[in-house]
């Protein structure tokens, strides 16, 4: 695994538990400058991956590559060009936020301007206020101040707006947009498909351990997902029609229906739809034992 322009490559990823596969033999890469989200439900895998590629947790079996490095062998040179946003930081509340960035800056070889980063996630007036007294969404700018401080090539945010209002999460894709326009490359995981749709350049679809999907984001599922569907009741019957020209439908049924079909409906696939459509596939074909508590416990 040798391309530049890669800079996350992994192939036939495992991580196995006695019985249990928490990452069941995955492959995909991450290009150098473009934001990827994993995403899956609860318990399919992302975060061991996750896990696995920051140098948290050793794989079974199965090749990765982070930056060029195998990340159970990265040191502190490599860790020092990743960024990690976690999805619960263990900051002290009894220091302030520019006292938090400053002590971080001193960690790095190269970091940026506290003062900037401060300016970048927009807490200039909570510069000298204790974390603790921040509200719910400032803490999180906070922590990806801390990812980022550092100048990572890399940043890993896992579930970033988890806990935020409509308002703090729309403010915090601005921030991420930002880092975006830098050039810093992104591995994010989500449970909220919009976030995927607005800030994802592709995605990779987790159930079971297994990537059951990996696409541009506009492109899951396949053409045959994103098709419109028609819905209408005739003869007392409910129907439907997937068509890629759903207004001549449409045309078509008022000109034998008359101007009013009845629950007559255009839906569109949205790609909540579309992702929801794949883990239930892959649920329904699945014929894996159920994992015990234990298993359950550590393949998050």
């Amino acid at each position: 695994m040798t391309t530049h322009e890669n800079v996350v490559e992994v192939r036939e990823l495992r991580k196995i538990y006695g019985h249990f596969a928490a990452v069941d033999g995955i492959d995909f890469d991450i290009h150098r400058g473009e934001t990827f989200a994993l995403l899956g439900p609860n318990g399919a895998g992302k975060s061991t991956t996750i896990e696995i590629l920051e140098g948290y947790r050793d794989r079974t079996s199965g090749d990765a590559r982070v930056l060029g490095v195998d990340p159970g062998r990265g040191g502190l040179d490599w860790k020092a060009r990743l960024g990690i946003v976690l999805q619960s930081s263990g900051e002290s509340g009894n220091v302030t936020v520019i006292e938090q960035l400053r002590h971080f800056a001193a960690l790095y070889p190269n970091p940026r301007d506290v003062d900037e980063v401060i300016a970048a996630v927009g807490l200039q007036e909570k510069a000298g206020t204790l974390i603790r007294k921040l509200s719910g969404g400032q803490r999180r700018r906070v922590d990806v101040a801390v990812g980022i401080v550092g100048r990572p090539e890399l940043l890993f945010l896992d579930e970033p707006t988890t806990g935020f209002d409509p308002e703090a999460r729309r403010s915090f894709w601005d921030l991420i947009r930002t880092l975006q326009s830098e050039g810093t490359t992104i591995l994010l995981t989500t449970h909220y498909l919009d976030e995927a749709a607005q800030l994802g350049d592709r995605a990779g679809v987790i159930a079971g351990g297994r990537m059951v999907d990996l696409a541009p984001i506009g492109e899951l599922g396949g053409a045959d997902a994103r098709t419109p569907l028609v819905r209408w009741r005739e003869a007392g019957e409910q129907r439907e029609q997937r068509t890629d020209a759903p207004g001549a439908l449409v045309a078509a049924l008022i000109d034998r229906l008359g101007p009013e079909p009845d629950a007559l409906e255009v839906i569109r696939p949205s790609l909540e739809d579309v992702y929801l459509d794949l883990i239930g596939r892959e649920t329904s074909t699945s014929d894996d034992a159920e994992p015990t508590t234990t298993e359950t416990e550590v393949a998050r």
